[in-house]
């Protein structure tokens, strides 16, 4: 039975963005897709505000009618600049980033990310493939002593970011889903990597679908294997390509 789509979530880099032909033939049948059906479009990136606009400057992106940045920890509307204030108050319950931060640097294998990539909610670090199992495992153990509740997400084999527990994009997802009081059978979430499981899972658990596109990193492709569900498939294409695929296989085409 067709999907009656009315939210497609997608991340950016390596996600709908990643082959220019493949975007050329996905977004004018995503265009029809709004005409028709009032389908909301919204983008969840690792990425900044700074880092997404220097994207649309790159690749002719629609515009979204929400932007979920910094791996769910800015809720953007239409395109503004300004956060949602409501999620920023609840991202702000029981957070203390200098703390976090402070803990943190006790690990010298954390490689701070540039300031344009950190934020209120988010800490962003390079941390090397060979080593996040152990870092992450101690930097863990060290937090929860200090009584600090964090989200780390490790994701493409060299991304570490410390978030709020809530500061995710599933959580942000679900925000968005009550917000515009859509049944979750008629979401779908695209994604590449680790900081987009939680995205899918989320899709997934509340009825709705998930495509993992054809160049998902590991770790993605290793939570798609152990969590089978006939929700969510596994393109063989890349990149929007693989949305495309996707969209087709749950007759939203």
């Amino acid at each position: 039975m067709p999907v009656n789509l009315q939210l497609l979530i997608t991340d950016l880099d390596y996600t709908l963005v990643g082959d220019p032909s493949a975007l050329q033939d996905l977004n004018p049948r995503l265009e029809q897709l709004r005409a028709q059906t009032g389908l909301k479009l919204v983008y969840a990136t690792g990425r900044s505000w700074y880092l997404y606009q220097e994207l649309l400057r790159e690749y002719p992106l629609l515009p979204p009618d929400a932007l979920i940045l910094s791996v769910g920890t800015a809720v953007h509307h239409q395109g503004l600049p300004e956060p949602d204030p409501g999620w920023t108050s609840h991202l702000a319950q029981g957070w203390n980033r200098e703390a976090v931060a402070e803990v943190a640097a006790q690990f010298p294998e954390l490689r701070p990310q540039p300031v344009s990539e950190q934020g209120a909610f988010k800490l962003s670090y390079w941390l090397d493939a060979g080593r996040a199992e152990w870092v992450s495992a101690q930097l863990s153990r060290e937090l929860a002593q200090r009584g600090l509740a964090v989200n780390l997400v490790y994701s493409s084999g060299r991304d570490l970011d410390l978030l709020p527990l809530a500061g995710n994009k599933g959580s942000a997802l679900r925000y968005l889903q009550q917000e515009w009081g859509i049944p979750g059978e008629q979401i779908l979430a695209c994604g590449d990597s680790g900081n987009d499981q939680l995205l899918l899972q989320a899709a997934i658990e509340s009825g709705g679908y998930g495509i993992v596109v054809g160049n998902a990193q590991p770790e993605l492709l290793d939570w798609y294997r152990k969590n089978p569900t006939p929700h969510c498939i596994l393109a063989s294409a890349a990149c929007a390509g693989g949305i495309l695929e996707g969209l087709q296989h749950f007759g939203c085409l």
